[in-house]
């Protein structure tokens, strides 16, 4: 399965797709993990709605949830937009609470990074739907310099709220993918207190030369108190084809230990996001 040239085209000009029930028939289960995952992961407390609750390396918790790594669906749309050997970089699970303002997920002008967000709560533009600005992940352009500079003045510059920006609310039923260039401006309003969602990020393999870019992009994840890119679980069943997607990563994680140990000294909990 590869995407279409003009499913590629229209993520290439703007910067997100929807695959609308691509994994209908995955529903139950995925659900099914989502919820047994946070109570049995440690250092997490229940979530009661006031705020984001996030876990790290989410899919990597369950042997299960390890697979869609190897879904060819999934395959096919990062062997499509960043290559075949690209790089599974984390995954994140949640329940959202509120808003979220409008934000990039990454400043990349080298290396192509996308998320595949999986929602499994039915949303519209009025229950906290994702929301997105075509063409903003363009960062070679006037458009996106200036979306940059404006874009957390929206109120001084415009006389608009953010919910007022103008967007592509992307709704959603369980069983859509939406995938987004880490660059593109996104945010989701009117969202009730426990909106469930994970998302899965894959980015093109990083070359010799900017091997430290890398690590840099690995050295975030300390705020999550992890001391590996991945879990036990993710690694030791891996098969070949999906080792391709986890090595250069793996062979690159050694300084994350030191830096989320630093990190236990001065945060009273693990990052919410």
């Amino acid at each position: 399965m590869r995407l279409t040239e003009a499913q590629i085209d229209f993520f290439e000009t703007f910067g997100f797709i929807k695959f609308p029930q691509l994994l209908a028939d995955s529903v139950d289960w995925i659900t099914d993990e989502f919820t047994k995952t946070f109570p049995d992961y440690e250092g997490i407390k229940p979530h009661d709605g006031t705020q984001r609750t996030c876990i790290a390396r989410f899919i990597d918790q369950r042997e299960k949830m390890n697979t869609l790594l190897d879904d060819p669906r999934i395959k096919a749309i990062g062997q499509t937009l960043v290559g075949d050997d690209f790089n599974y970089m984390g995954s994140d699970g949640n329940y959202y609470s509120g808003e979220t303002g409008w934000h990039r997920d990454g400043y990349h002008h080298k290396y192509r990074h996308i998320k595949i967000a999986f929602y499994l709560d039915q949303l519209g533009g009025n229950s906290g739907a994702l929301r997105v600005i075509p063409g903003s992940h363009r960062l070679d352009d006037q458009y996106g310099k200036d979306l940059t500079e404006k874009m957390r003045k929206s109120s001084e510059l415009w006389g608009i709220t953010g919910s007022q920006v103008p967007s592509v609310t992307l709704d959603v039923t369980p069983g859509d993918l939406l995938v987004f260039d880490h660059n593109t401006f996104h945010a989701a309003f009117n969202g009730g207190p426990n909106r469930r969602m994970f998302t899965m990020n894959l980015c093109e393999r990083y070359r010799e030369e900017d091997l430290q870019e890398l690590r840099d992009y690995i050295s975030g994840a300390a705020r999550f108190w992890i001391d590996r890119a991945f879990t036990d679980i993710m690694m030791n069943t891996a098969s070949p084809s999906r080792m391709v997607h986890l090595e250069q990563v793996m062979a690159n994680d050694g300084h994350l230990a030191e830096l989320s140990a630093r990190m236990r000294e001065t945060m009273p909990e693990p990052a919410r996001g």
